[in-house]
């Protein structure tokens, strides 16, 4: 089903309207203006169609309705031009109806930031009235001073250039006058560029192009809305410091513009309303309200807020109608209007309308159990009829045993009348009727209850019941629900926000609840990893979908004392790519180690540092480490930049015998030097530095030749499995 509210289908209906004739285009427009009632490129468009046609009357008709839903400057300029063009050889008579015209459009649109053209058109049409005697030209230059007074203090984009040709204006009339009007005025122009230029800052975040649809959440419809808010924030503090009657004024311009674009945002709608209430204006408000709801008809918030609005000012008949429109022809009334339309009833008219009303809900079939709960806890609580009450829970309970939600209600309400022998009975007779599944939070409460009113045997009587229950829900650890645990001391003996441990055992105690009901799930789920793998122990080339969880019952919590011969205890070694892979491979298949997806070679020193920053416990879904590894291995991992300088004779060993070891030492410098200028990254760690030395030294010592160096390094390139790699100080394994 193709979307109404579809910008893109509208544009085409639009673009496909300028193409017919203006007959087959009207029921396009009329259809597209039905969906978008405020976009004002729409009407304009619609209006033009009909004025090129010369259509007068169907261009004032449309005029008509839109312009005040529509407080757009290109939409108002179009009208004006019609009005002008209309007039235009009518005389003195034209004249005036232009004239009304311009004050008509500049009362409503006069104060928006993008208005300067129009105060500019109004002045010139002013000042091109012929006048046939001096005391015409006296009200012509009176008249054009007036506008010239409202358009220097309304911070529009021209309000600069509306100042530099009022004060041409004045000096063109009467220097002498001009100087005193100049200085009175140059204040309120300056406050009135200063409100501009805040003002330009809150409008350039808005986007004008958009059209009216409902919300749906995206970050565009989001950043108008915040965009509008803080526009609307800004005008009510009336930085200009106005008049009440023209912030007023300005703020209800501002809001029917931002109705244009959040047309269906009921909130936007709300505040307008509550805005104008505030203000003094209730009947504002109301007409507000009156929009709203055909606007968006089917919003019970803003019929609610509606409603309120009309009992709080004594118009009961007004209000009861909107309750009624809720109601509608009942078949479609929900169970929260006739809770509230009983209230009101209450409320407003007394005991017997909400009866007589509650009596015609019960009938309808779209009532619930909320009804009976709203209708007896009213009674209960304003009525004060506790048997009323009494008697519309246990009508309720014939209809409603089987809805948990409406047991504990009614156990509530007797546990206001410390009525605990039919509570008891009450749950006794929920619980014989509720399936396993559905009766938890009955049972819960029938537990606190016992531990309230009850002793020792009860309280435990009914605990052992509970998890009786609770195992027959078939959840996951419903099977240890029988056993008993220090949570249900806990559970027992802690009241309100008072707990008998502290929370560090109460978080310890939670964790092994957890740990107790899904302990089984992992292990199962573990399985899944053999699943990916065929009978030969081969890994299959794709990989699961599925999340898979590892055996923990398997892991082996990681031990630092627990190290290779030959390396201290102090520098901990990770173990080489090939005896990971190996050792987790054993563990998937719990045999023979299967072949890795790729040849691995030894591991980086940045994919090293990585893994040994990880924690030996992992809680959660934890990947396929073998895949990951793989992928790791086959990347390109970055090479960090070399350091400006490193000063690698600061680490060479002390030798002790300075004469006989002066050759070794100089060819050992120039290795290291050597080695500086590689691309490969300079350790830091002074023990490996220092194991990377020895190694050399012994070799330089044996053979006294050039091939130290290849030798020495021969681990990076070949893997082998006799030295390691002499810059990451770890063993490695070839797979050969």
């Amino acid at each position: 089903m193709e979307d109404k509210y579809s910008v893109e289908s509208a544009e085409a209906l639009a673009n496909e309207a300028l193409r017919l004739p203006i007959s087959e285009a009207v029921p396009i427009y009329e259809q597209l203006l039905a969906t978008f009632p405020t976009a004002a490129k729409y009407w304009k468009q619609y209006v033009e169609a009909h004025i090129a046609v010369n259509n007068d009357d169907a261009t004032k008709q449309i005029f008509s309705r839109c312009l005040l839903n529509c407080l757009q400057i290109p939409l108002w300029r179009c009208y004006i031009n019609f009005i002008r063009k209309a007039n235009e050889k009518k005389g003195l008579e034209g004249q005036e109806e232009t004239r009304k015209a311009f004050d008509f459009m500049l009362g409503y649109v006069g104060s928006d930031i993008a208005s300067g053209p129009v105060w500019t058109e109004y002045i010139n049409f002013l000042k091109s009235l012929p006048a046939q005697n001096p005391q015409e030209e006296s009200q012509r230059m009176i008249a054009v001073r007036k506008v010239y007074q409202k358009a220097i203090v309304t911070p529009t984009h021209h309000v600069e250039q509306h100042w530099r040709d009022y004060e041409n204006f004045e000096n063109s009339v009467s220097r002498a006058l001009a100087k005193g009007l100049v200085s009175e005025y140059q204040p309120k122009y300056n406050s009135a560029r200063a409100v501009y230029r805040e003002r330009k800052k809150y409008v350039d975040e808005i986007d004008w192009n958009l059209v009216a649809v409902p919300p749906s959440g995206s970050l565009k419809e989001e950043l108008q809305w915040t965009a509008w808010k803080r526009f609307l924030a800004f005008e009510k503090e009336n930085p200009q410091r106005i008049d009440s009657v023209s912030a007023n004024k300005r703020i209800s311009f501002t809001y029917e513009q931002c109705l244009m674009y959040l047309y269906h945002y009921p909130d936007i709608w709300f505040d307008y309303a509550t805005w104008h209430a505030k203000s003094g204006s209730i009947d504002s408000a109301i007409k507000v309200y009156q929009r709203s709801l055909k606007a968006l008809p089917d919003c019970a918030m803003l019929r609610y807020a509606y409603a309120e609005l009309e009992e709080s000012r004594g118009a009961i008949q007004a209000a009861k109608k909107v309750y009624e429109s809720l109601l509608g022809d009942d078949a479609n009334a929900t169970a929260l209007s006739h809770i509230q339309f009983i209230r009101f009833l209450r409320r407003t008219e007394g005991v017997e309308a909400a009866r007589k009303h509650f009596m015609d809900a019960r009938k309808s079939p779209n009532c619930t159990y909320h009804v009976y709960v709203a209708y007896a806890t009213m009674a209960f609580c304003m009525d004060k009829d506790a048997k009323i009450a009494h008697n519309v829970f246990e009508a309720g309970l014939k209809r409603y045993m089987h809805e948990p939600g409406y047991i504990l209600e009614y156990a509530d309400f007797l546990s206001r009348l410390n009525d605990d022998r039919n509570i008891r009975a009450l749950f006794e007779r929920a619980l014989s009727s509720l399936p396993p599944e559905e009766s938890i939070e009955v049972w819960k409460r029938f537990s606190q209850f016992e531990q309230t009113y009850g002793d020792l045997v009860s309280m435990l009587k009914v605990e052992q019941r509970r998890k009786e229950a609770l195992a027959r829900t078939g959840e996951n650890g419903a099977s240890l629900a029988l056993e008993n645990s220090l949570q249900d001391v806990v559970s027992r003996y802690s009241f309100m926000d008072l707990w008998p441990c502290s929370s560090k055992e109460l978080d310890h105690l939670s964790r092994q609840d957890w740990l107790s009901s899904n302990g089984n799930k992992k292990v199962e789920k573990s399985t899944l990893v053999n699943a990916d793998k065929n009978p030969g122990g081969q890994v299959l080339s794709n990989v699961s979908s599925k999340v898979i969880y590892p055996d923990t019952s398997r892991m082996v919590v990681y031990d630092p004392t627990k190290q290779k011969p030959g390396v201290s205890v102090s520098t901990p070694v990770l173990p080489s790519i090939s005896t990971t892979l190996l050792s987790s491979s054993v563990l998937a298949t719990g045999g023979a180690p299967s072949v890795p997806i790729v040849i691995p070679k030894p591991l980086p020193p940045a994919l090293s540092a990585f893994i040994a920053s990880l924690p030996p416990v992992v809680e959660g879904p934890v990947p396929d480490v073998d895949y990951v590894l793989s992928i790791c291995l086959q990347s390109n991992l970055p090479i960090m930049e070399q350091p400006a300088s490193i000063d690698v004779n600061k680490f060479k060993p002390r030798d002790r015998q300075h004469g006989k070891r002066k050759d070794a030492d100089r060819q050992e410098e120039d290795e290291s030097n050597t080695l500086v200028q590689s691309q490969v990254q300079a350790p830091k760690d002074a023990f490996k530095i220092r194991q990377m030395r020895k190694s050399r030294v012994g070799v330089v010592g044996g053979a006294q030749s050039g091939s130290a160096v290849s030798y020495a390094t021969g681990s990076v390139q070949t893997g082998s499995a006799s030295y390691g790699s002499g810059f990451s100080g770890e063993h490695s394994g070839s797979f050969g």
